[in-house]
């Protein structure tokens, strides 16, 4: 008896489908930062969307080059963002380009 539902439960775990690898697809909600007044959004491409939508970054208010320096210096101290210190100038060029 206990050979016969051993043999069931391997045909029935032969029958099975085979695992699939689960499969994650990531939101490319809207995309990168567009230029902004003739300033390179690359910097801030590169950089800033790692954490924060577009649509987070540009509903921001405005602030002004030192708040938005202060910005940048507490992502990287207290939140760990590996901004690239010399990308610093071109980010802040973009954030207060009007």
């Amino acid at each position: 008896m206990r050979v016969l539902l051993a043999m069931a439960a391997l045909a029935l775990v032969a029958a099975a489908p085979p695992a699939r690898p689960l499969a994650v697809t990531l939101p490319d909600a809207e995309g990168l930062l567009p230029e902004r007044y003739g300033v390179s959004a690359d910097a801030a491409n590169n950089n800033c969307l790692a954490c924060h939508s577009a649509a987070m970054i540009t509903a921001q208010p405005r602030l002004t080059r030192v708040q938005w320096g202060e910005t940048i210096a507490k992502m990287r101290t207290v939140y760990g963002a590996p901004i690239d210190p010399a990308d610093d100038k071109a980010i802040l060029d973009w954030l207060v380009a009007d």
